[in-house]
């Protein structure tokens, strides 16, 4: 395990390396991976929901949340960037400590619940292949993630995560596997048919719940200052030459643009796969990933029933750790502890214990008498509270000079920053109204 000085949530300098590669690839990472883990399998289970439910007709959304996405996504990056600190130091910084304590208690309390519904659908899915107990697979499979991230230094950690954004094309594959009405599929899309029905609108908050999440915003904007820990000659882009901070701002835009964009290719997908299958055969009532894998077995085949149920699994590895890193960063930073995947965890007891108990926790959970639809349906809730503050503070810190230096963020992506907070309020408020 590697060992440096530099902190992530409390005072990690972050910029840009002198030697920037010209392959837009070798600029991929924080938003790959951010964007990758955003489909989680509680999120393949509310993707596949829509699929079942209503068919074609939410495949528009990704055209909605691909935007939005964008938007507060590069805001949380460039506020890690710019800045050299995380979320919480940020929020710690400059704001009462009461609403820091709040935002992060709700966050961690989401997290957990989220890791729990994962663990659970992955440990569904690899009963379905391969039999068992599926309690067994759960205590495997959050021991696997924990171990991981706990002691493979954050290099090599995070070569693994890339790796694993893999698994989502398993859902690219299944679509090729059965027969798709592209052209339907294009006129729902590009001419969608509104509907006021309590369980449209309901679909559609779950939607927007689960791509925008604020784990992402710890996640990512903490990961822009751990890629930099590396190179001690890095500084916050706020204190960079010009040409490093043009370079860094690229390759953040690619990295994200990329990322949310993969994420949202393969909810369509998803949501394709499902109204092809589940949807034209009468399955409407889909409540997690890995029965809507079970469903597909009869009426879409082996193939696309094992594609679907090995893609849970291979996103639950991805996402699992970004909730339990998220709600480490976002304590850590917090209470001013040390805390980076860099460090070994002799140097970062608090923070790599945070990542211990949260992963404890969502086992444990799973051994609890708690219905797991309404576990997911209340991290659900949560998360979407809790974004619209944090969304809020996070478009006021990137317009902070005393935060961003000359580096605040344009008149464009605030535009784009305060559609995208905007329509996580209104989606909130409809969470209590419908």
């Amino acid at each position: 395990m590697g060992d440096t000085s530099s902190l992530v949530e409390s005072g990690a300098g972050a910029a840009v390396s002198p030697n920037v590669k010209d392959s837009w690839l070798s600029e991929l990472g924080p938003g790959l991976i951010t964007g990758a883990a955003d489909d989680d399998p509680s999120g393949i289970a509310t993707y596949s929901q829509a699929g079942a439910q209503f068919g074609f007709a939410l495949a528009w959304t990704v055209l909605l949340t691909y935007p939005l996405m964008i938007g507060i996504q590069v805001v949380s990056a460039k506020i890690g960037s710019v800045s050299g600190h995380g979320l919480a130091t940020n929020i710690r910084k400059h704001y009462p400590r009461w609403l820091l304590y709040v935002i992060v208690g709700l966050l961690v309390a989401a997290n957990t619940i989220n890791i729990a519904a994962d663990l659970s659908a992955m440990g569904d899915a690899v009963k379905l292949v391969a039999g068992g107990n599926s309690h067994v697979y759960v205590i495997v499979l959050g021991l696997l993630s924990a171990g991981l991230q706990i002691f493979v230094p954050y290099r090599r950690y995070v070569g693994i995560l890339k790796w694993l954004t893999l698994a989502l094309f398993a859902y690219v594959g299944t679509v090729f596997v059965v027969e798709v009405p592209w052209a339907e599929v294009v006129h729902q899309v590009l001419l969608p048919k509104w509907s006021w029905s309590p369980e449209y609108v309901t679909t559609l908050v779950a939607i927007l719940g689960t791509t925008i999440s604020p784990y992402l915003f710890f996640w990512q904007a903490s990961q822009e200052v751990e890629d930099t820990l590396a190179d001690p000659e890095r500084v916050p882009l706020k204190r960079a030459p010009v040409a490093r901070v043009k370079a860094a701002f690229r390759r953040i835009k690619i990295d994200t643009y990329v990322g949310m964009a993969v994420s949202n290719l393969v909810a369509f997908f998803i949501i394709v796969t499902a109204a092809v299958t589940l949807f034209a055969h009468g399955i409407t009532d889909v409540q997690s990933s890995a029965q809507a894998a079970s469903a597909l077995k009869p009426v879409a085949g082996e193939l696309a029933f094992a594609l679907f149920s090995l893609g849970i699994v291979g996103t639950g590895l991805l996402a699992i750790p970004v909730l339990a890193g998220s709600a480490a960063y976002a304590v850590a930073g917090t209470f001013k502890w040390k805390n980076s995947l860099e460090h070994a965890p002799s140097a970062a007891k608090e923070f790599y214990g945070i990542i211990a108990v949260a992963m404890l926790g969502g086992i444990l959970i799973g051994f609890l008498p708690i219905d797991p639809i309404k576990a997911l349906y209340w991290s659900a809730v949560m998360n979407g509270v809790i974004a619209v503050p944090i969304m809020v503070v996070m478009m006021l810190l990137a317009a902070r000079p005393d935060v961003m230096g000359t580096l605040v963020i344009s008149r464009r992506l605030k535009i784009l920053g305060w559609i995208g907070t905007g329509a996580m309020a209104l989606a909130a408020i409809a969470m209590f109204v419908v």
